[in-house]
């Protein structure tokens, strides 16, 4: 876990800098300066080339991760090889995505046509994301995560900010502005393939016939069959977004994107641990060491739990006060529902720990294409259901259900086949810990008028309170006692 924590905390820092950045963009910036409609395409523009992202990617990059240890003989062929394919996916999935054009035009002709002057840059952001996120698994695969991370969550969003600060002094009009979204794409994929360079971590080798040819086919049967669960996963995450555009329009989904940016912050640690842990995962599948894994599964879903349980009662006990700050806060305050939805999907995502990872790296790999057809069918029919009837809010509890139902699925898998369980009774007790935490702030600070007093205090008090309970009921003791020796050893 140490190797984990260390380059864990230096993403995690990452990302919360990036939030900072992040929840300037989304909570002032957007509302202040673009209207509704204009937010939603912004948005909207985004989530389809994110969606097909993983598609385009052929599963490469969890290929890369897993088979990087065997191909280390011929490591630059290996990586070279990875780069090549996935360009090629990306040809592919662009040759489609434009066959189909006119059924994504008549999609959003309703409710969003805005859209479809846009698709080109689509096909720009996709191809420099597609190219960031190989670069970003041979990073993962050498266990440097935090520069990749840096570059994705605070260089993107510092980018963002200016490109819309650029549209706000009237010096480039509104559509050049979203076409000056892809150039966001590709100064961070130029940063990432200088710190690569830099490092001297691979040099391109067109000679492919250096990888022997066992772990080049096996490495691309398992991406194809892994890009089914990646997909799946990044179909949670983007098809609500898009389907409320296209239904509703894009006026709600700016009211999404406020909301849904609000409570994304509570998965973050959860991001940053997965990267770390995955090539902790390969390898430990590698060696055969499956004690190691079970005691990982459990760790790991501890001790995210811990820290994504209090970013959710700090961001839903303030959520009054969060939108006060809001600009034009009585059009976006119409979403405060879905953040509680959307908190409660990437909980339980939290909760069941790394299911995925472990998934995608054991023998059972294959069970992604089950996993991911039962979703994505899920997840389109709660949108389709209810959305109509519920709205923006309806959007986020068919997230909250499909989610839901995933990782139930991908639990009992991994119970089942290997008899790994992540869960323990400190789980159980962060579970009653914050309900208590949240019924005490709750009746002690209700009538406190909503603003930046009342963010200081209740979230004072949340964390006080919190931490108390965990240090009193003995959650994660071990973590508990190695901290206070860290903290004895600085001291002395």
């Amino acid at each position: 876990m140490e190797k984990i924590a260390r380059q864990s905390l230096l993403t995690t820092l990452s990302s919360y800098l990036g939030v900072v950045i992040g929840y300037f963009n989304v909570l002032w910036l957007l509302p202040y300066v673009l209207d509704p409609g204009q937010i939603g395409l912004y948005r909207t523009i985004q989530d389809m080339a994110l969606l097909l992202v993983p598609v385009a990617q052929l599963g490469l990059g969890n290929g890369i991760t897993r088979f990087f240890p065997l191909a280390a003989d011929s490591k630059n062929s290996f990586l070279t090889f990875s780069l090549a394919l996935a360009f090629l996916g990306f040809v592919l999935v662009s040759l489609i995505f434009w066959l189909f054009k006119q059924t994504i035009i008549d999609a959003f002709a309703a409710n969003a046509p805005e859209v479809i002057n846009f698709l080109w840059v689509v096909v720009f952001i996709l191809l420099f994301s597609v190219l960031n996120s190989i670069l970003d698994s041979v990073c993962r695969s050498f266990v440097k995560v935090a520069v990749p991370s840096f570059f994705r969550e605070v260089v993107n969003r510092l980018l963002a900010s200016i490109l819309v600060g650029v549209y706000f002094f009237g010096w480039i009009d509104f559509e050049q502005m979203i076409g000056g979204m892809s150039l966001v794409y590709l100064i961070s994929l130029v940063g990432i393939t200088v710190y690569v360079k830099r490092l001297g971590l691979f040099q391109l080798d067109w000679n492919f016939g250096r990888i022997p040819q066992p772990i080049k086919t096996d490495f691309l049967k398992y991406s194809l069959i892994t890009l089914l669960g990646t997909t799946g996963s990044m179909l949670i995450m983007k098809i609500d977004s898009l389907m409320v555009s296209s239904m509703i329009g894009l006026d709600a989904n700016a009211i999404y994107t406020i909301a849904f940016s609000i409570a994304i912050v509570i998965e973050l640690p959860k991001r940053a641990i997965s990267q770390v842990a995955m090539p902790l995962v390969a390898d430990h599948f590698a060696n055969n060491d499956l004690p190691a894994i079970q005691k990982l599964y459990k760790e790991i879903a501890t001790h995210q739990f811990l820290i994504c349980l209090l970013l959710f009662l700090g961001i839903w006990s303030n959520i009054d006060s969060l939108y006060h700050f809001v600009p034009n806060k009585a059009i976006y305050e119409a979403g405060k529902w879905v953040v509680l939805w959307i908190g409660l999907s990437k909980l339980v995502d939290i909760l069941f720990s790394i299911n995925s990872e472990i998934i995608v790296f054991s023998k059972y790999y294959i069970f992604n294409i089950t996993a991911t057809f039962i979703m994505s069918i899920a997840v389109i029919g709660f949108n389709l259901l209810l959305i109509p009837q519920y709205g923006i809010e309806g959007a986020a509890f068919a997230s909250f259900l499909a989610m839901l139902l995933y990782n139930v699925i991908k639990y009992l898998h991994i119970k089942i086949r290997m008899d790994f369980d992540p869960f323990s009774w400190d789980i159980g007790k962060l579970f009653v810990l914050g309900c208590v935490v949240y019924i005490a702030q709750f009746y002690l600070f209700g009538e406190f008028e909503k603003g930046i007093v009342d963010i200081l205090v209740r979230s004072a008090f949340i964390t006080i309170s919190y931490l108390a309970g965990i240090y009193g009921l003995r959650i994660a003791f071990q973590s508990q006692q190695q901290l206070i020796k860290k903290i004895k050893k600085l001291r002395s």
